[in-house]
């Protein structure tokens, strides 16, 4: 897993073009009802990547936390909007979330869960954050203009 402050990756900017010029794009309001084709946005990506079910599994497990939290935290309930677009590259299949809630970088306070503490004693929160953050391969946030932008990167097998 690396995490990135990106530059000049795919986080960089809003538009953005693929090495191998798949890329498709989705235009949701920021709602828990919205949630159901951004699942279905990243299954459609992965198989046709295509990506083995445990890489897909791990890709959709990321992009449904990051919508949730943008959803439920990030706006708060307030009407917004959130772009995913996607893109599949020769070594790689990747989503982007870009959105104008209150900046937030969702690395920030992410810390290992307390697996040796009982669970009624644990903290709450940050939990789907790490398992999200730490099921993809690559993880790149920006604030871009003021907007959001985060990418979830998931390797694609060599060819065989």
């Amino acid at each position: 897993m690396t995490f990135r402050t990106a530059g000049a990756g795919r986080a960089a900017g809003v538009a953005r073009t693929p090495e191998c010029g798949w890329t498709i794009a989705l235009r949701i309001p920021a709602t828990i009802e919205s949630l159901a084709p951004v699942s279905d946005f990243v299954l459609g990506l992965g198989k046709q990547a295509p990506l083995p079910e445990s890489s897909l599994y791990r890709l959709r497990l990321a992009a449904d936390e990051l919508a949730t939290n943008i959803v439920m935290h990030g706006y708060r309930g307030e009407p917004g909007e959130i772009t995913v677009d996607g893109g599949i590259d020769p070594g790689d299949v990747w989503v982007r979330f870009q959105d104008d809630a209150p900046a937030f970088d969702p690395r920030q306070g992410m810390r290992t869960p307390a697996v040796d503490v009982p669970l009624a004693e644990r903290p709450i929160g940050g939990l789907g954050v790490f398992l999200a953050l730490t099921a993809v391969d690559i993880f790149e946030y920006q604030l871009v203009a003021g907007r959001n932008v985060s990418v979830l990167v998931v390797r694609r097998p060599a060819a065989e």
